[in-house]
């Protein structure tokens, strides 16, 4: 079973920072290692989607279905893919003005035939997912004009659909 744990403190609120990282559908423009996202369902309690993850020629996928509590929290739980065992949870800690501190986990384990050569790749971006979406944060929030005072809400960019 590996492990990670990632926290961050952001200039955004947490409302700004949930709906990032809620709108998976966006995942493919700003994360170098997601090549496919499907969005399966989104309501006020759940989002649920597939992700692609790949380098090359190896790729691994994770269906979950994601309880939520906007904008404070959101588990991720595994319900089909490549993965014997994925679990994760963001926490968004709003800090008034200054922003929000953000805490991510992730506990997985992959099938055996996957492990050897899927395991450095899905270390690599479950480290580096904290800090995408930080980097996500300042392309959409500061060329919109706005950090932290920014009136958060839904995050879409021009002539995309949002899935809703």
């Amino acid at each position: 079973m590996r492990e990670m744990h990632r926290s961050a403190l952001v200039p955004y609120s947490a409302e700004q920072m949930f709906d990032l990282i809620e709108q998976v559908e966006h995942y493919p423009r700003f994360l170098p290692w997601c090549t496919r996202t499907q969005l399966i369902e989104r309501t006020d309690e759940v989002v649920s989607a597939t992700v692609e993850v790949g380098f090359r020629e190896l790729h691994v996928r994770v269906t979950t279905r994601n309880e939520k509590r906007r904008p404070e929290w959101m588990a991720i739980q595994m319900q089909d893919g490549s993965f014997r065992h994925f679990f994760g949870e963001w926490k968004l800690l709003p800090l008034g003005t200054l922003g929000c501190r953000i805490d991510f986990s992730l506990r997985y384990e992959l099938a055996l035939h996957t492990e050897k050569l899927a395991g450095p790749l899905i270390d690599r971006a479950a480290n580096q997912m904290v800090d995408a979406f930080v980097r996500r944060a300042e392309a959409v929030y500061e060329s919109a004009g706005g950090g932290a005072g920014a009136v958060p809400g839904p995050v879409d960019e021009p002539g995309q659909p949002t899935g809703s």
